[in-house]
């Protein structure tokens, strides 16, 4: 499948614009395909399994689909789990990695059957006291690495709230021996648009360290991360660099614990990944309508029928997403600074050359598939976008757009 294959038209934008309104996320399902197989091409031979961290996007159609195409999947919170199980996903192919919740989710993630990982001593104490040996449990750990684009997005340096830190692994070996814990993954998350593979091997450096402590281990997981590219000419992680490097490295740690860990004979440690972003940041396109054009001695605003309320990232994060006029694709370039709609600076652009730009044309954003839907809100009480999925090239609407009446739903009037 070439790249032209995996990206859709802005004429076909346009189209589905004006099929089902503005704004509008469209996502392609040939596009998640070919991420996927980036992954599982690079690291074809070896004993690694991915998990789509589900959180950039819980679709369930989505969902199905990544289920369809081969992965597992990681959740961040109990519904993301009965998301996955109603998605089609069998237990134990759902990972459930809790940060700082209550012990009450993690009983009831461990009666549904799912794979758990536990970031805190507290929790792990608890987990010990109810199940001890009983069920399989992970560990995050916090491998105090700074890593990611974006201090908000980095999980892994010594200031973090993620995992426990791995200065502490003599407490987890206190709990295993007093309860009998059967630790069966190791687990760090270092952040996310990580470009630099070396942060995963220094990743698996730590881990190595502390594999022969527990004797029932199965499995490492290096959490995910993967860098995509916003901007032109941007560049993404090398997935065929770090399989090799990760492969490398259990080459030179041919023997932990006694056993090999490179696949080659005896018990091997299988190496888990979760990609999120990586999988459907690329798929996503947010289309928008330009509302108005304001002229001010500061700059050209051009106010189109979204806000953060739709796409938070380049108020959150500062992030770039690529903007493109479909519909004026030939104007002369000009320098616009594009803004929201509601009442908030919500700005997701600065000083940006776009081509001439008129009021009632359709605006894209790029790279809109991961956290884009996922974390927008009804605030100003404006309705959320509707979601299209495009798939064999056929468009299917997977969520509509809200109502008046949606706005009001759980509301309870007195």
């Amino acid at each position: 499948m070439s790249q032209q294959e995996t990206q859709l038209s802005p004429e076909y934008l346009i189209t589905l614009g004006q099929q089902f309104g503005t704004p509008l996320y469209v996502y392609h399902a040939e596009k998640i395909k070919e991420q996927y197989a980036k992954l599982t091409t690079a690291f074809r031979g070896t004993n690694t399994v991915f998990f789509y961290a589900c959180k950039a996007l819980t679709n369930v159609n989505i969902l199905r689909y990544i289920y369809s195409i081969g992965a597992n999947v990681d959740c961040s919170s109990i519904n993301e789990v009965k998301l996955a199980l109603h998605a089609g996903f069998p237990p134990q192919r759902i990972l459930y990695t809790s940060n700082g919740i209550g012990f009450d989710e993690i009983v009831e993630a461990q009666a549904l059957g799912v794979i758990i990982n536990i970031d805190s001593l507290s929790n792990l104490e608890k987990f010990g006291q109810k199940f001890g040996h009983s069920y399989p449990v992970g560990v995050r750990l916090r491998p105090n690495i700074m890593a990611g684009g974006n201090l908000k997005i980095s999980t892994g340096h010594d200031k973090s709230k993620f995992g426990i830190p791995v200065d502490q692994t003599d407490k987890i070996l206190a709990l295993v021996g007093k309860y009998g814990l059967r630790i069966a993954d190791l687990h760090i998350h270092t952040g996310s648009e990580i470009k630099d593979v070396d942060v995963f091997v220094k990743g698996i450096e730590i881990l190595f360290d502390l594999i022969p402590k527990f004797k029932e281990l199965q499995f490492i997981d290096l959490g995910g991360g993967f860098k995509v590219p916003y901007k032109e000419h941007d560049g993404e992680t090398n997935i065929t660099e770090l399989a090799q490097k990760v492969e490398q490295a259990f080459a030179n740690h041919a023997s932990v614990n006694g056993s090999p860990v490179n696949g080659s004979g005896g018990r091997p440690l299988q190496v888990w990944f979760e990609p999120g972003k990586f999988l459907v940041s690329e798929c996503g396109y947010f289309i928008t309508k330009v509302n108005v054009m304001k002229d001010t001695d500061a700059a050209t605003f051009v106010s189109v029928d979204s806000g953060f309320n739709h796409l938070i990232r380049p108020m959150f994060y500062d992030a770039y997403h690529r903007i493109e006029n479909i519909s004026n694709p030939t104007g002369a370039p000009k320098r616009y600074s594009v803004v929201g709609n509601i009442c908030e600076t919500d700005t997701f652009a600065w000083d940006r050359t776009i081509n001439e730009v008129r009021e009632g044309d359709y605006l894209v954003f790029y790279n809109a598939g991961a956290y884009g839907f996922e974390m927008s809100s009804n605030f100003n009480s404006r309705y959320k976008p509707a979601e299209v999925l495009v798939k064999e090239g056929a468009a299917h609407l997977i969520r509509r757009r809200d109502t008046f009446e949606d706005l009001l739903r759980n509301q309870i009037e007195l």
